[in-house]
């Protein structure tokens, strides 16, 4: 079946429900998770122009066009995210009830994996990432699995930040390298 990303309504798959026992670092500054609904797709797209839209600013495109084509850009992401993976928590990051990421997190064994960690500017920068990624692996540990991501070799913050929280590179693509963090059991 044929979608077109530009006329067809994005949508999440069906909840899969749970509380969310986040570290005191988090809650305390107000910071929170809560299942993705269909009525978060307008903001997940103005994040998705706001995160990508530096990177094709330097093609000089007029502004339309621009949010035209990572418009389209995010719907394909969004569609292949919610067909492909299997069992994924599509989470959004809140602070005081505000929106501010998202956390898209498929935990089945062997591996867990993270698909997705974004968060908007008014976010990055303060700790939020690595704490919901370290509570991620607490959550993998438990589980006795261990934890998988992607990351664009141009990505040079998010590759630092995945080294200093444990994850290793086990495999290089042309866009993207495998990263694989292993828990200790005791």
């Amino acid at each position: 079946m044929h979608v077109n990303p530009t006329t067809a309504p994005l949508s999440f798959p069906e909840e899969r429900g749970g509380t969310f026992d986040l570290p005191a670092s988090l809650w305390r500054r107000g910071i929170g998770l809560r299942a993705a609904h269909s009525q978060d797709i307008a903001w997940l797209r103005l994040l998705y122009r706001q995160l990508r839209g530096i990177e094709f600013a330097p093609m000089g495109w007029p502004e339309p066009a621009l949010h035209a084509f990572l418009d389209q850009q995010f719907a394909l992401q969004h569609i292949h995210y919610t067909r492909h993976y299997q069992g994924v928590d599509f989470l959004i990051i809140e602070r005081d009830g505000q929106p501010v990421g998202r956390f898209y997190l498929q935990t089945n064994p062997p591996d867990h994996l993270l698909v997705d960690i974004s968060l908007g500017d008014g976010a990055r920068g303060q700790g939020i990432g690595t704490a919901l990624i370290g509570w991620a692996q607490q959550q993998a540990q438990a589980a006795r699995c261990g934890m998988r991501l992607h990351v664009e070799h141009g990505n040079q913050d998010a590759l630092r930040l995945y080294r200093r929280l444990g994850f290793g590179v086990v495999e290089t693509m042309p866009t993207h390298a495998l990263m694989r963090w292993w828990p200790q059991f005791g």
